[in-house]
């Protein structure tokens, strides 16, 4: 008699290989020769390897004085590889040696980059790499011309590169020191102003960087999926700006104090950083309580699919939200731009969203539970980690290991994807082909 064979689930070598990045950096990490002076707990090490493979940004300990160099190109290294995914890292290293792509290695490509086809995906990835290098080689020369002549030549050129990396990955890691972020210089428009352009960038995702160019260049229109994710980002940052404009303004501890055009520029700057950057222009400690109700809503959406950035994506955002519209109306099916949106995305759209919420919840719960501060702090921590945007209101350095391995847990979850996560964890069924009897439930 022979054994059924288990179907493949691609979500499980995805969910492993992220795995495996991050214990390989964490050992690293946790290595003298990656920190200045005593040493450091392995769970920190741990919590740094997540954060940076991740692209969260959250810190235990302050990565511009406590890592040395070796250490910040290392978490530089893993950043860059959980920007793009490991598997896409793996396939080009596969292509450089001449190693043959499998059909497995396609599976678990296609899961990586949100693909629904495995058609081109070997030049997708290239194409992937590729524009990511210009990006991240564009913005370090234009943070050079501010970074060389303050820092040196060598020190320059390193802070600019990881800088340029880390906006770009969305990750919000910066090497200035004390945890200020770039607070320090709220207005100098081109650090701030190339930090900001690289991490938006980085968030909309390359399919949509690919369809924009495609159509610029053969003057076509763009697919639904671009024109939804041009729409909802720019939404979200007009509204978001308007909100910290119109909140923080008076604020002695954020804007007050700040010439108008500074102050668009940096309500500009805090609308977008959500959007899973990390960086921060402002002290999110000082910021008021509705402000960070704002932002968390931003945090939760998050970038793009097939992005460097975290969140429930804002195309899941969009799903939810017209289908939401389209049961208010009694109509059948959701439609936008004269489309139909599958019943099969929906339902996912839905599940993410929910499977989000969940772990935001459960998340918040474990903090409450552990620490004695703030819950909006705490609300705040689980909302960034899950998000994988890296923001803070000064809570991480002082939490207590379990803490620290609940937001693990939800940075993991939330840059693979909590359906993701699931997926891989479940035991797979194959499908019977069985059509069961309906029954309505009450909802409602």
């Amino acid at each position: 008699m022979t054994t059924p064979h288990r179907p493949y689930n691609p979500a499980r070598y995805l969910v492993g290989g992220f795995i495996a990045v991050i214990l390989t950096g964490s050992f690293i990490l946790s290595l003298p020769v990656s920190y200045h002076g005593e040493g450091i707990a392995y769970i920190d090490a741990l919590f740094t390897a997540t954060s940076a493979v991740c692209v969260t940004g959250l810190v235990v300990v302050d990565t511009g004085t406590f890592y040395s160099p070796f250490g910040q190109a290392v978490i530089m290294l893993l950043i860059f590889i959980g920007s793009l995914g490991f598997m896409t890292m793996a396939t080009l290293i596969f292509i450089f040696l001449g190693r043959r792509i499998t059909l497995r290695d396609r599976l678990v490509v296609r899961e990586a980059l949100n693909q629904e086809t495995m058609t081109e995906l070997v030049p997708l990835v290239k194409a992937v790499v590729r524009m990511a290098v210009i990006f991240v080689l564009a913005g370090a020369a234009l943070l050079s011309l501010r970074l060389i002549p303050g820092l040196g030549l060598r020190r320059g050129i390193f802070f600019a590169l990881f800088h340029a990396v880390s906006a770009f990955g969305n990750a919000g890691f910066d090497l200035f020191g004390g945890f200020d972020s770039l607070t320090r210089f709220p207005a100098d428009y081109l650090v701030n102003g190339t930090i900001l352009a690289l991490f938006i960038c980085g968030g909309l995702g390359f399919p949509v960087i690919f369809d924009v160019i495609k159509c610029v260049r053969r003057r076509c229109r763009p697919s639904l999926h671009t024109r939804l994710v041009l729409i909802i980002t720019g939404l979200l940052l007009v509204l978001g700006t308007a909100l910290v404009l119109a909140l923080e303004s008076g604020n002695p501890g954020t804007m007050a104090a700040l010439p108008f055009g500074a102050k668009i520029f940096t309500a500009f700057f805090t609308a977008a950083t959500p959007r899973t950057a990390g960086f921060s222009v402002l002290d999110t400690g000082a910021l008021l309580h509705p402000t960070i109700l704002g932002l968390m809503a931003l945090m939760f959406i998050g970038a793009s699919p097939a992005s460097t950035g975290g969140g429930i994506k804002t195309t899941t955002a969009g799903i939810v939200f017209i289908s939401l519209i389209a049961l208010v109306r009694g109509r059948q099916e959701p439609v936008l731009f004269r489309r139909r949106i599958p019943m099969n995305q929906i339902l996912k759209a839905m599940a993410i969203s929910g499977a989000a919420a969940s772990l935001v919840f459960v998340t918040t719960f474990l903090l409450a539970l552990f620490e004695e501060k703030e819950f909006i702090s705490l609300f705040f921590e689980s909302v960034s980690a899950f998000g994988t945007v890296g923001l803070s209101r000064g809570i991480t350095p002082d939490l207590a290991w379990p803490s620290k391995v609940a937001l693990i847990v939800t940075m993991f979850g939330g840059r693979v994807g909590p359906l993701t996560l699931l997926v891989a964890l479940a035991r797979q069924k194959r499908e019977e082909g069985l059509l069961y009897p309906e029954e309505k439930l009450l909802i409602g």
